[in-house]
């Protein structure tokens, strides 16, 4: 009777595991450019954010001066520029998680443009919708080609 029995197999052969493999690296394949694109709107919102906090100081700023900052030195930050990370905090200019430099590019006694540059990686990445830039009025802009940036 011992002849007679038939042995299960036990493991795992090579064409399975290859199988696998492949079916892997086609999910990812399609998951990773999502994934990233992901990245790149958070780190533009973060941006976005920072532009409007810049944009509530200059409002204050103008009721208490009749007149807009011309600069973010003015508004009580430490610098005519800042640097943020990708979570909105302000870094140090030149650090390694630098994502966007925000600062005042044009400004009048009545009108103002805050503008937010995206560096280091994230300049690499978000081709589509470059420097966003924010005015007294709340129009909200870009300089690239994208359409949803705000």
């Amino acid at each position: 009777m011992k002849g007679n029995v038939m042995h299960k197999q036990k493991g795992v052969t090579l064409l399975e595991l290859m199988i696998v493999a492949a079916i892997i690296a086609i999910i990812g394949a399609f998951a990773y450019p999502s994934y990233m694109e992901y990245v790149v709107r958070t780190k533009r919102t973060a941006a976005a954010t920072m532009l409007m906090q810049v944009a509530d100081r200059q409002q204050q700023f103008f009721m208490d001066n009749k007149r807009y900052a011309a600069n973010l030195t003015r508004l009580g930050f430490a610098a005519d520029a800042i640097t943020i990370d990708e979570d909105g905090q302000i870094i140090p200019n030149g650090a390694a998680d630098q994502v966007y430099t925000v600062a005042v590019s044009a400004s009048t006694a009545t009108t103002y443009t805050l503008t937010a540059t995206p560096q280091a990686v994230q300049a690499k990445r978000d081709t589509k919708c470059g420097n966003m830039t924010l005015t007294h009025t709340g129009e909200k802009g870009h300089s690239g080609a994208g359409a949803d940036c705000w």
